[in-house]
């Protein structure tokens, strides 16, 4: 009997272990002036960011993680309605008092308490600076004139840690508005076809933000090695692949 209760205790005190194991993800540290920015991806087009005790999560999707088994947001930040991106079921797991949550206009109406900021707003949130920016096809369309991202409906978002800026770019092509977008260290871009950019355009996106690193997300069946490939010329953009499909 003793020997059961000595098994099950183990078994017990290993379990925390083997949920982190289960649902271990890729993480990089991005070093800026006010403190180290660790970056996990989580897969698809979510991610979450941990800086100086605050953690970040964006467009959390259930699909892509166990939200329960992870650290609650301070901060949630949702690029625009669709389901792969605004999953109440996935906020609500990572919400406690206080959590800031940030949305599109249209994403914030299911979400209760939620800051709407529009193309072009902002915000000061614990101690990080957000701004809202354009993300919309120009040319891709679900059918005739009907694009999959509307412009003006959809959010990018431009954090700053001190003098760092990290661009989220959300569901977008290249779109003018990029050439507006200035000293971006790091940037998450979509490739997707046809909801998002070709590689064609990602190069060209990736020409006019010039960030010191680049991470293709949001990246379903496109072609990993053909991304690399391409971008490998493009001076002074590090890339960098990580499992976003």
């Amino acid at each position: 009997m003793l020997k059961k209760i000595h098994l099950l205790c183990a078994l017990v005190l290993l379990l925390p272990a083997l949920a982190l194991a289960q649902f271990k993800k890729p993480v990089d540290v991005i070093p800026t002036d006010a403190g180290d920015v660790s970056i996990t991806f989580l897969g698809h087009a979510s991610l979450m960011l941990e800086w100086n005790g605050k953690v970040i999560h964006v467009d959390p999707w259930s699909t892509q993680a166990d939200y329960a088994s992870l650290p609650k947001a301070d901060l949630v930040l949702v690029t625009h309605e669709h389901r792969d991106h605004l999953d109440t079921a996935a906020i609500e797991a990572i919400r406690k008092d206080g959590t800031v949550l940030c949305a599109s206009l249209k994403a914030s109406a299911p979400l209760s308490g939620a800051r709407v900021l529009k193309n072009g707003e902002g915000g000061d949130f614990l101690g990080i600076r957000v701004n809202a920016v354009p993300a919309y096809n120009r040319v891709h369309m679900r059918s005739g004139s009907e694009p999959y991202h509307p412009r003006g409906v959809g959010n990018g978002y431009v954090l700053h840690f001190g003098s760092t800026r990290i661009y989220i770019a959300g569901d977008t092509e290249d779109i003018p508005e990029m050439a507006g977008i200035v000293g971006v260290d790091v940037a998450f871009l979509p490739v997707n076809m046809p909801y998002t950019m070709s590689i064609d355009m990602l190069v060209q996106a990736a020409g006019l933000l010039q960030p010191k690193v680049m991470y293709p997300y949001h990246t379903g069946d496109t072609n990993m090695d053909t991304v690399q490939a391409r971008l490998a010329g493009l001076p002074g953009v590090e890339t960098r692949i990580r499992p976003m499909k």
